[in-house]
């Protein structure tokens, strides 16, 4: 294994714990300036690539969350298609039961079929409680074992102060999440790129099989009115009070947010969107290791007819931190000192560590992107007969 170290110069960080291989951990950015939050039970605030918390108010309280809990249904929504156990275009018979859901709905009728798609959709955009049992169902056979799973998603997480008693967020003890947790689960959910094919939806017509339409509106605001606002999940119970989970993204810097217990609609979305603003204006993220580029460095590749393959970067490694605040950022490659061919387009071919001031941040493997095939009898034959 040979070791290649790379200096940049210096940029913003802070520090950060960073990269897939660590996907849910978290570091501290203390604030040093205050700034304008709504008042609310619980509030959250962190990068969305590092988790690094920029601030946070009772985020471990235990508290209900509402229909902020469809983001684990969504979650599991989104991984039970990325499976293979669920197909987005096949057709989801709706049982009575999940018909018969009230609060949020779009309406569904008993024992005709929808779209998978369209019911995953309909749960980002209006928060349909009849959808959510529908796919709960389709998914794991009936909610009360769907709602199994979303418990056991949510220790795999860490998400410690989180307890589902049902898909739908709709009041039934024991149920409650923490400010920090629904962090963590939509951090998860919006590593999914098919969701935002969803979350951006601001009006659409949901059309029946029997042919109804039923208008759907995003219950996420921020989704028009703000800018970098892509995704996100409102709640709202008399027990859990206005809620708001929201992520947006502007340049290389993606944030989340969470208000829990707002006393009114506009404070949660008021508070949400002064916690990204502060953020935003405070705050900068740099990528260091570029999932979407090549490295410079190659390996090389033994019995193939090339003697080396590109590599990339498996994820993005970014640094997260204060404006304005210096650090010397080294990325250390660690790649097998010679691959043995046949090589795959995403075989591993070592890792890569980034430090700053000499502290690991965050790692990420380093894959091969591109074939390399093994030599055959002929190639080996044409190749001697040039000599």
């Amino acid at each position: 294994m040979k070791v290649l170290h790379f200096l940049t110069a210096t940029v913003v960080a802070a520090a950060a714990a960073v990269g897939a291989m660590l996907p849910m951990a978290v570091s501290e950015a203390k604030a040093d300036e205050s700034y304008v939050l709504a008042e609310c039970k619980a509030a959250y605030l962190c990068d969305y690539e590092s988790g690094t918390v920029v601030e946070a108010r009772n985020e471990t309280q235990r508290l209900p969350i509402a229909s902020m809990c469809k983001i684990m249904t969504l979650l599991l929504s989104f991984e039970a298609a990325d499976s293979g156990a669920l197909d987005y275009n096949e057709q989801i018979p709706v049982s009575e039961n999940a018909a018969g859901m009230g609060g949020s709905q779009v309406f569904l009728q008993a024992d005709l079929s929808y779209p998978a798609a369209q019911l995953i959709k309909s749960v980002a955009v209006c928060s349909a409680n009849d959808s959510c049992v529908a796919l709960a169902e389709r998914i794991a056979g009936s909610e009360s074992a769907f709602v199994e799973r979303m418990n056991e998603r949510a220790r795999e997480l860490g998400a410690e102060n989180t307890l589902f008693a049902n898909c739908t967020g709709l009041p039934k003890e024991p149920q409650y999440s923490c400010a920090k947790d629904v962090a963590v689960m939509l951090r998860e959910m919006l590593t999914h790129e098919k969701y935002y094919e969803f979350s951006k939806v601001w009006l659409e017509d949901f059309k029946h099989p029997d042919g109804r339409e039923t208008r759907i509106t995003n219950t996420n605001k921020l989704i028009r009115f703000y800018e970098g606002c892509d995704g996100g999940k409102t709640g709202f119970t008399n027990q859990a009070g206005f809620c708001l989970a929201a992520t947006a993204k502007r340049g290389d810097m993606r944030l989340v947010s969470v208000v829990i217990g707002a006393d009114n609609s506009e404070e949660r979305f008021s508070g949400v969107k002064n916690m990204f603003n502060y953020a935003f204006g405070n705050y900068e993220s740099k990528i260091v290791l570029n999932a979407e580029k090549m490295l410079e460095e190659r390996a090389e590749v033994r019995g193939s007819k090339i003697s080396e393959v590109e590599l990339r970067p498996e994820n993005c490694v970014t640094v997260f931190g204060k404006k304005g605040e210096a650090g010397n950022i080294s990325v250390e490659y660690n790649i097998s000192d010679c691959l043995k061919a046949p090589v795959r387009t995403g075989d591993e071919a070592g890792y890569a560590v980034v430090y700053k001031d000499g502290i690991e941040i965050g790692r990420t493997r380093i894959l091969a992107a591109q074939n390399a095939d093994k030599y055959s009898w002929w190639d080996a034959f044409r190749k001697a007969a040039q000599y």
